[in-house]
């Protein structure tokens, strides 16, 4: 089941949220920041890396005091690779991948490279359903939920999504 909601990721209940994030597993966009806020200490030190992390990578760490267990942080920017519908699909592959090895049927996942100098809305949701319909016989997730800030974008991904997925 895929359904798309207006709502703050951070109360969205799941097995694990992706969190779009840059290298260093820094957030993305304000709206991602709340994750931060709302995860607490165990959520803080799961953000702990000791070097950059690959663009196209996803990594599991705690939930910390989120709504959902874990979260799944795709990594879509560096400091020499900046945000791309090519990093954002990568990304996000090894985000279904990280739910498959976890085994985690309810994921949550906002559009990633959304923000000030990253992808224009129409790419973000291209990148998304081109991911999503890959996956589409995927044994996990089984439930994904794709949460959006407002009423517009939520239009934008509805409008975009391939016939019969939501």
């Amino acid at each position: 089941m895929i359904r798309v909601v207006v709502d703050d990721i951070a109360f969205v209940q799941a097995d694990a949220i992706v969190r779009p994030a840059t290298a260093t597993l820094e957030s993305t966009t304000p709206s991602l920041r709340r994750l931060e806020q709302v995860g607490g200490q165990r959520f803080w030190d799961g953000l702990q890396v000791r070097e950059e992390l690959a663009v196209g990578a996803a990594v599991v760490t705690s939930g910390g005091d989120l709504a959902a267990e874990f979260v799944i942080h795709t990594i879509i920017r560096s400091t020499t690779e900046p945000v791309s519908g090519h990093s954002v699909r990568r990304a996000l592959r090894s985000a279904y991948q990280r739910a498959a090895d976890w085994a985690l049927a309810r994921v949550a996942m906002p559009l990633a490279g959304l923000g000030a100098g990253n992808l224009p809305l129409e790419e973000a949701v291209t990148a998304l359903w081109d991911v999503v319909r890959e996956h589409a016989g995927a044994v996990y997730p089984t439930d994904l939920t794709i949460v959006v800030d407002t009423e517009e974008e939520k239009q934008v991904v509805e409008s975009f999504a391939p016939e019969g997925m939501l």
